[in-house]
């Protein structure tokens, strides 16, 4: 989900109900519970995973009210103990190439949810690797024009400067790429001169996208894609469409 795809995303989300953003919070939480046991610390000046997912979640408009008292809460219990990393691959309708990453306590209930998902919709889950290769890692970092006082060639600049690998305009928004291991230092760059993120985090972006051209199954890529984002344990859905 980049360039014209990445904003309708990010509009979309940014209009969510009461109920939708509170789910957006848990799944984000969950991600700072697991970002401090894995890095063994709830300190972010030296726990690099943390310092990713607090830019993430301040990016998604998360009060730091919540994230200071997600991290209080992890670094005092061992609620993050049960929760594995797990990456589903499949195709939704049209053969679009779908991945999707979850955090889960209990890895049958998660995968049989994933694969009711995607047969419901006209679409199936693959083997690992089916369509991964479609899609590359990269740092992802999303500014909105209009909340912005600088032009293009100076956000370009800063950008290039800072170690980015390419740099996007379009109308609403400037979308900067950074390899993932240059993405923490070159979103912290970017924060000390000022700039904010409706978006910060490393993606998987396809190389190349599909269009779904009736209206009928574009309704069920967007359906199977809603029922993902509801799914509690699902923490980020990458697609292949070229939504309109």
């Amino acid at each position: 989900m980049s360039g014209h795809n990445k904003w309708s995303t990010i509009k979309n989300k940014k209009g969510k109900n009461d109920a939708a953003r509170a789910k957006v919070f848990t799944k984000i939480g969950r991600e700072l519970i697991v970002a401090i046991r894995d890095g063994g610390s709830a300190d972010p000046n030296v726990n690099s995973k943390l310092r990713d997912c607090i830019a993430k979640a301040k990016a998604a408009n998360v009060p730091n009210d919540n994230i200071e008292r997600i991290i209080k809460k992890a670094a005092s219990s061992n609620e993050g103990d049960n929760y594995e990393s797990v990456t589903y691959e499949g195709y939704g309708p049209s053969g679009i190439a779908v991945i999707v990453e979850a955090l889960t306590d209990n890895r049958n209930r998660t995968a049989g949810e994933v694969r009711h998902y995607f047969d419901k919709f006209g679409g199936n889950m693959g083997t690992p690797g089916c369509v991964g290769f479609m899609f590359s890692k990269k740092g992802v970092l999303v500014i909105e024009r209009e909340e912005l006082d600088k032009d293009e060639d100076t956000v370009m600049e800063d950008a290039l400067e800072a170690g980015a690998t390419d740099f996007e305009a379009d109308e609403d928004i400037f979308t900067i790429y950074t390899e993932p291991e240059d993405f923490s230092g070159i979103r912290d760059d970017l924060n000390s001169k000022g700039y904010q993120f409706v978006s910060a985090e490393v993606e998987q972006v396809p190389s190349t996208y599909t269009k779904i051209e009736d209206e009928e199954t574009q309704t069920k890529m967007q359906k199977m894609l809603d029922m993902f984002e509801d799914n509690d344990d699902i923490q980020n859905v990458w697609h292949n469409w070229e939504m309109d």
